[in-house]
């Protein structure tokens, strides 16, 4: 069981940048996989951003060059750092945290979701 709490949303400007934040409850230096998905409006949820097994990351196309995400674990949270932010960023973006602390437990952690509206 863990718990994550996201920050860091809010209303900027097209080419703006905003961090977003997700702290857990617990420690993530076990994660294999970290993530931060967004629901556009009118849209399915994607996957935009994703560290797997701690030092693998991965970036959907649309945010490649823009966005990075990390973690720091002495902190237990993650960031995501978005930079040249476009009008179609807009949308509710979730932190996901998985963990497999023991053989038959699978924690699959979500946060609240933190609103960023990008609108001139």
């Amino acid at each position: 069981q863990v718990q994550l709490v996201e920050s860091g949303g809010g209303l900027v400007q097209p080419g703006g940048s905003l961090r977003l934040s997700c702290a857990a409850s617990r420690s993530i230096r076990s994660a294999y996989f970290m993530g931060w998905y967004r629901q556009a409006p009118g849209k399915q949820r994607e996957l935009v951003a994703s560290i797997t097994d701690g030092s693998s990351t991965d970036y959907t196309d649309s945010v490649q060059g823009r966005f990075t995400i990390s973690a720091d674990n002495a902190k237990r949270t993650v960031y995501l750092q978005m930079n040249s932010l476009k009008l179609e960023d807009t949308g509710v973006y979730y932190c996901n945290v998985r963990l497999k602390p023991a053989i038959e437990v699978d924690l699959d952690a979500w946060g609240q979701g933190t609103l960023v509206t990008v609108s001139s």
